[in-house]
């Protein structure tokens, strides 16, 4: 965080609009103080942001908020499954992300990790997914509900290296006594069958050979390579030291790979990547990569890239090349070397066209490789994704009441007030500054999955996988006091999704097979009503829940990408909105309309008519007309979409680099059009003017966004984490020596 305090971090902005007589548009300028417009990273610029327009909205103020100290944790492994193009990223807290390459990198899952369970390997079997810890335990996960299947204790103290054969019959794990342990996998479980030629010194990493017949594993100072049927040790690698202070340091064998020719890739510690000759275990060439640790390798499916990193940050990739036209002799050449990190890789992945890297840093980076891309899009772009494509901000609209969820606690904080009114793009005195109203700390090692708090601010309720917990808040001037509801239904065992109702008289609970929970709030208590079931019986789970402001319709959006429509009057399924080719990382239904809006991964706009059951007018137009590509190849999904009560015709969305407004009674833009700033367009002729009006109209002016929201007093809140603090936060990186240093 920045040297002020936490009460300065919520700016109070007046921000008072005029019109420009021949556009009917309004302008709202924001003083310096109000923020920056994003830099060269990420999505590309729609024109630049220093204002926001909208029609006829009259006058707000904005709560700039960054007392959110959100802080991710660090990537260490990744892990690709070909066929349904999905990455699993395991980061140092325990928890696992799963993200589908083939819809835009979209965050389709997040498993809640625990306390002191950080993960060290992952590995795919099929649609399966495993995981192994230095707490010696193998864990495979339900990925259709989001939680821990079963654990094994592999009885080998701690394991490093987890990795599948080709064939998916067998896992193979090193452990810290040495032992490659070899479990049999079966439709329901894993069985341990064998454990190979015990070594002195700990087993780093692994590889299979394709064939499935031999295993090689990289240690301290030595490469070993055994045969799966004898269990033996066929073949033993030394492995050279560093030069000068480093050669009385043992070098560790971080990563190796295993080719179907035969031929064996080593990362080490003495920052070298070396390929080996199974067959006769000689060295084939070395390449002094890095002064530092080569920490991670993947190969690509066709084993003719390598893709290596670096304790430095960077990523380098070799591929296979004849060195001379026309010969097919080959060999590893390094080609390209990237710099999108600032501290170690810990894991790296080839996925087809692209790069994928994580590491200390907290960055999930995607890279493409442009030599195997045909035409610019959305795979040509390179992707930072810093932020989870979930709500960690809940706010109690009614109550200006903020509830900000961590992974074993949650935080619940009073909005500050203004005094008076002021100039446009002024900052405003606050005469009551924000307050943290409440701590409140989870039991247990399980980490939050999921938590909101009531429009009213009287109730909050949070799960973890294990647990549902539901409290009823009484907040009176200064005097704050919180009471645990002991007695819930038997059916509330936990959640991956909450939602309250408008009037805070009922609550939602997405449950497992995508079914919701349906309970009533009073003064006694909760009160179960009835689970609402889909009719396709989908059983995945549900990431996304939206109520209608008048009680009557509940919608519910799955990781199978179904949307179910539910009748609260009836408590029965209404309607199943058309299957869209991607997932709905947004949505919300209008309070006037009741028409469902929904925002998918790959930036598709969609709007559906709960009560007719139909797409509505202005959806089949974004159809036939198209969005601008501008809008298309932004690289962050929007995570939140709201409404302005005042005006109908308004539907605000934000992902974490802008938040937009578009007005329905605008025309589309088309490809020729500009998203061009508001103080641009004003200096512009009246007629030059007229040709740039359309429905889009965006503000990047804040710093990076976790939530934006629209209060019943027509003040808009911004949640705001920089980068900047983020990085802040982070250990200092490996020393890199500059010139004259």
């Amino acid at each position: 965080m920045c040297s002020r305090s936490k009460e300065q971090l919520q700016h109070l902005l007046c921000l008072r609009v005029f019109c420009l007589q021949t556009q009917d548009k309004i302008t709202v300028h924001f003083s310096p103080e109000a923020g920056s417009q994003r830099g060269a990273r990420g999505s590309p610029a729609c024109g630049a942001a220093r204002g926001l327009c909208c029609s006829a909205m009259g006058e707000f103020k904005v709560h700039r908020v960054r007392f959110f100290d959100y802080m991710p944790s660090a990537i260490r492994a990744l892990a690709f499954q070909p066929q349904r193009e999905r990455i699993a990223v395991a980061r140092t807290d325990g928890t696992v992300e799963i993200f589908n390459r083939a819809d835009c990198f979209f965050q389709e899952k997040v498993i809640p990790g625990r306390q002191q369970a950080a993960t060290e390997a992952l590995a795919w079997v099929g649609d399966r997914l495993f995981s192994a810890g230095l707490n010696g335990e193998i864990i495979e996960y339900d990925l259709d509900n989001n939680k821990t299947k079963y654990t094994i204790d592999a009885y080998g103290g701690p394991i490093w290296s987890i990795t599948s054969n080709k064939q998916g019959t067998h896992l193979a794990v090193g452990c810290e006594d040495g032992t490659v342990k070899l479990f049999e996998v079966h439709e329901d479980r894993i069985q341990f069958e064998r454990n190979l030629a015990k070594q002195k010194g700990r087993i780093i990493s692994l590889s299979w050979h394709p064939s499935s017949s031999k295993i090689v594993a990289g240690m301290m100072d030595v490469i070993h390579i055994f045969d799966t049927e004898t269990g033996q040790s066929v073949q033993r690698l030394l492995v050279d030291r560093g030069i000068g202070i480093s050669r009385s340091q043992e070098c560790v064998v971080w990563s190796v790979v295993y080719l179907s020719d035969g031929t064996i890739i080593s990362g080490d510690s003495a920052g070298k990547v070396k390929m080996w000759d199974s067959c006769t275990g000689t060295l084939i060439k070395s390449h002094q990569v890095t002064k530092w640790d080569v920490l991670t390798l993947s190969i690509s499916q066709d084993e003719t890239s390598l893709a290596v990193g670096t304790s430095e940050g960077h990523v380098v990739q070799f591929q296979f090349l004849s060195m001379v036209l026309g010969q097919e002799d080959k060999e590893w050449v390094r080609t390209r070397t990237f710099k999108n990190h600032t501290h170690d890789v810990r894991a790296v992945l080839e996925v087809n066209t692209a790069i994928v890297s994580g590491g200390m840093d907290t960055q999930f980076v995607v890279r493409p490789l442009l030599d195997k891309i045909d035409e610019r899009g959305q795979a040509s772009a390179l992707r930072y994704i810093q932020f989870p494509h979930r709500r960690l901000v809940s706010c109690a609209r009614k109550a200006g009441l903020l509830l900000f969820q961590y992974p074993g606690h949650l935080e619940l904080w009073r909005l500050g007030e203004s005094e008076g009114n002021g100039m446009f793009g002024s900052v405003l005195t606050v005469k009551r500054k924000p307050e943290k109203l409440l701590h409140l700390k989870i039991k247990g090692e399980e980490h939050i999955c999921c938590s909101a708090v009531s429009p009213c601010g009287g109730w909050i309720a949070y799960s973890t996988v294990a647990s549902f917990r539901l409290y009823r808040l009484h907040c009176e001037n200064n005097n704050v006091s919180i009471i645990k509801v002991s007695k819930l239904p038997k059916v509330l065992s936990s959640a991956n999704q909450i939602c309250f109702s408008s009037d805070s008289s009922h609550l939602f609970v997405a449950s497992t097979c995508s079914s919701v929970h349906v309970a009533i709030l009073n003064q006694s208590g909760c009160k179960f009503v009835c689970t609402l079931k889909p009719k396709s019986g989908s059983g995945q789970a549900i990431n996304l829940l939206a109520a209608s402001e008048d009680g009557k319709w509940l919608a519910s959006a799955n990781s199978d990408h179904e949307v179910q429509v539910y009748n609260l009057n009836k408590m029965k399924p209404h309607c199943t909105v058309p299957v869209h080719s991607s997932g709905v990382s947004a949505m919300a239904i209008h309070p006037t309309t009741n028409n469902l809006f929904m925002v998918h991964a790959d930036q598709q706009l969609t709007e559906y008519s709960v009560e007719k059951k139909q797409y509505t007018d202005w959806s089949r137009q974004v159809q036939r007309h198209g969005l601008h590509s501008l809008w298309l190849e932004r690289d962050t999904p929007v995570t939140n979409v709201t409404f302005n009560p005042k005006n109908p015709a308004h539907i605000v969305l934000h992902d974490m680099y802008m938040f937009c407004i578009i007005d329905q009674t605008l025309p589309l833009p088309d490809q020729r059009s500009q998203f061009y700033n508001q103080l641009t367009l004003r200096s512009m002729p009246e007629k030059e003017r007229k040709k740039h009006s359309h429905a889009f109209k965006m503000c990047k002016i804040f710093k990076e966004l976790l939530f934006v929201e629209l209060m019943e007093d027509q003040s808009l809140v911004v949640v705001e984490r920089p980068l900047m603090d983020i990085t802040a936060q982070l250990p200092a990186p490996i020393r890199q020596k500059k010139f004259a240093t």
